[in-house]
């Protein structure tokens, strides 16, 4: 980033940042910003298992869904607003920390909406999470250049919603649900319409970091869960041989988890305004997975301990379906535009068989080897691949030389 005088404040003018800038890479902000979430996810997925342990299936997801929504927002709409206009000076800091003590407020108040639907606390923390970025967008247009209609417009849009938010407290219970559907497409309305109206600089590489950064703690929430298991064995000696292997099948399948996100470059994904927000918000279905995987585990464990409401096989499901959806999440924002028809038909048909397993038998184990088998072709059709896109990089610098363009060096 170019250094910027700053002003008497010692505040750095918020202009937008150069979206090529060579070596852009998390900042210790960004990393410290995202400790918080982990305990938002954390509790976010222990009240998931708890809801599902108690046969409370259909409350316990939407409730969930709800409260990732929130969780997931804030960190989405911090992460792209950082790539654009990060100063790195003592407001921006200090703007940003607020925002984490409104996560971790969030997160105080996520029992109570799974046990008495109790969303004040909730809600009330977010909106602060989402003025406190009002201001940042605020600032943003201040700087003027391109970029402030529509940091005028984020700021805008966002400040009528939360509005809504707050008046949507006093609504009747019974018509919640349908405000909340209102509100969440206005949320994800007010980019579109920003982005829109100019647009805002977004850094391919240093996005495609952050969310792999965040993928990475939802997956260590699973590991987590198998680190739980092997508590549970100590103490559950008749199980103790079911409870090794969920422990042992859990990493395996987290690691499986791990290589299929990481398989494919994200950054190129990050190209054009409709896939560029298509893979924004189509991770919220891949983060949100990631989060209840860990919580179905906990289940499992519930299960083979003897003391949950449900029973295999039908217990499974509450795993098998956030892998899968993981799966066909990654494979349709990330691996398909790059793959080939081998890949395209190996990732999708691997994330269908684990969402069968239950209904197979030994449905842990195969579920492990469906994931050893999809990252096996993975492998083994990289070359190809690479090989594949080396060969149209060197067709298009032929194409640029024979219209006279110069090529890239």
């Amino acid at each position: 980033m170019m250094a910027v005088p700053p002003s008497r404040y010692r505040l750095v003018p918020m202009r937008p940042r150069n979206p090529h800038e060579p070596g852009r890479t998390a900042s210790s902000l960004e990393l410290f910003f995202d400790l918080v979430f982990v305990v938002a996810v954390s509790i976010a997925s222990v009240q998931l298992h708890h809801e599902l342990t108690e046969g409370h299936i259909f409350e316990g997801v939407v409730t969930y869904a709800f409260v990732f929504f929130g969780i997931w927002w804030a960190w989405v709409n911090f992460t792209w607003f950082a790539t654009s206009f990060d100063t790195g000076d003592w407001l921006y800091r200090l703007m940003t920390i607020v925002q984490m003590g409104g996560v971790l407020v969030l997160a105080s108040g996520i029992e109570p909406v799974f046990e008495d639907h109790d969303l004040t606390l909730v809600v009330l923390s977010y909106v602060l999470m989402r003025f406190a970025l009002v201001a940042q967008w605020l600032r943003a247009a201040r700087a003027g250049g391109d970029t402030r209609r529509p940091a005028l417009t984020y700021a805008a849009g966002v400040t009528l919603v939360q509005i809504l938010w707050l008046a949507g407290l006093l609504l009747p219970a019974d018509v919640l649900p349908v405000a909340f559907l209102i509100l969440v497409a206005a949320e994800l309305t007010v980019p579109v319409a920003a982005e829109r109206r100019g647009g805002t600089p977004w850094h391919p590489h240093h996005l495609a970091e952050r969310h792999g950064l965040f993928a990475l703690i939802l997956l260590g929430e699973s590991l987590l869960a198998s680190a739980n298991a092997i508590i549970e064995a100590l103490r559950e000696a008749e199980a103790l041989g079911p409870l090794i292997m969920i422990s042992a099948l859990t990493l395996i399948v987290t690691a499986g988890l791990w290589w299929i996100y990481f398989w494919a470059p994200h950054h190129s994904t990050i190209d054009g305004f409709s896939k560029t927000f298509l893979y924004g918000y189509g991770h919220y279905f891949v983060f949100a997975a990631a989060g209840a995987f860990s919580a179905g585990i906990e289940v499992e464990i519930d299960v083979l301990t003897g003391h949950s409401e449900l029973h295999p096989p039908g217990a499974s499901f509450a795993y098998t379906v956030p892998i899968a959806v993981f799966m066909l999440g990654v494979w349709l924002l990330v691996i398909r535009p790059v793959a080939n028809g081998v890949i395209n038909a190996v990732v999708p048909a691997g994330a269908l068989l684990v969402l069968i397993d239950p209904i197979i038998p030994v449905p842990a184990a195969l579920t492990a080897v469906f994931l050893i088998v999809v990252v096996v072709v993975l492998v083994w059709q990289e070359p190809k691949i690479e090989a594949a896109a080396a060969t149209a990089v060197g067709s298009d610098d032929r194409d640029r030389r024979s219209d006279g363009s110069t090529a890239a060096p």
